[in-house]
C-alpha cells in the first residue's frame, strides 16, 4: 500500500510537469503578414514560473504530509491492542471504544484487510490458551462486524501463549499479554 501511494505521488508530479513543460513551451506566432515572431517573449512573466513552482513544491509538501499522516495511523491501527480480563474473552468497555476506533479506520481505509491475533499469558495449559486465545480473536472479530465492518476483510488466529509482549512473572506481565492484536495485510 505504501508503495502505490508513493507511485501515486511521483505519477502526479511527473503528469503536472509534463503539463507545465507543454503549456509553457514557447510558439511561434504567424500574422496575417506572413512574418513569424515570437509570441511566449511577449507574454512570459516571470512571477509566472516562481508561482507555479511555488505551487508544485506546496503540492509536493501536502502529499508527503498526508502520507505522514496514513503511515501514522496505520501504526497506531497496528499498535493499539485490545486487553482482556484474566480468563476471559468478553470484551470491557475500553475495548469496546478501542474497537469503535479501530472500525472507523478500516472504514476510511476500505482495501485494508486485517489479522486478529489471540494471546494469551503464560498461565493455563497450551491447549486451554491456544482456545482461549481464539475465543478472544474471535469475540473481536465479531465485535467489527457488528460495528459494519465487513467479516471477509478480517482473519483470526490464535497464538496463545506463544508470542508474549513481556516476558516477565508478575501480574502486570500477564495483564500485558492477555491480548487481540492487530496486523494489516
Amino acid at each position: 500500500m505504501k508503495n502505490k501511494l508513493w507511485l501515486n505521488v511521483l505519477m502526479a508530479v511527473l503528469v503536472s510537469g509534463l503539463f507545465l513543460t507543454v503549456s509553457c513551451a514557447k510558439k511561434a506566432v504567424v500574422s496575417d503578414a506572413g512574418t513569424v515572431s515570437s509570441g511566449a517573449a511577449t507574454t512570459e512573466d516571470p512571477n509566472a514560473k516562481a508561482k507555479i513552482e511555488a505551487e508544485r513544491l506546496a503540492a509536493e509538501k501536502a502529499a508527503k504530509e498526508r502520507a505522514a499522516k496514513i503511515a501514522a495511523a496505520r501504526k497506531a491501527f497496528e499498535n493499539e491492542d485490545v486487553h482482556f480480563d484474566f480468563d476471559s474473552s468478553e470484551l470491557t468497555a475500553a475495548a469496546k471504544a478501542l474497537l469503535k476506533d479501530k472500525a472507523a479506520w478500516l472504514t476510511e481505509n476500505a482495501s485494508a484487510a486485517v489479522t486478529i491475533e489471540g494471546h494469551c499469558d503464560e498461565r493455563g495449559t497450551t491447549e486451554y490458551n491456544l482456545a482461549l486465545g481464539d475465543r478472544r480473536a474471535t469475540s473481536v472479530k465479531a465485535y467489527l462486524v457488528d460495528l459494519g465492518v465487513a467479516a471477509s476483510r478480517m482473519n483470526t488466529i490464535s497464538y496463545g501463549e506463544e508470542k508474549p509482549v513481556d516476558t516477565g512473572k508478575t501480574e502486570l506481565a500477564w495483564a500485558m499479554n492477555r491480548r487481540a492484536h492487530f496486523a494489516v495485510k
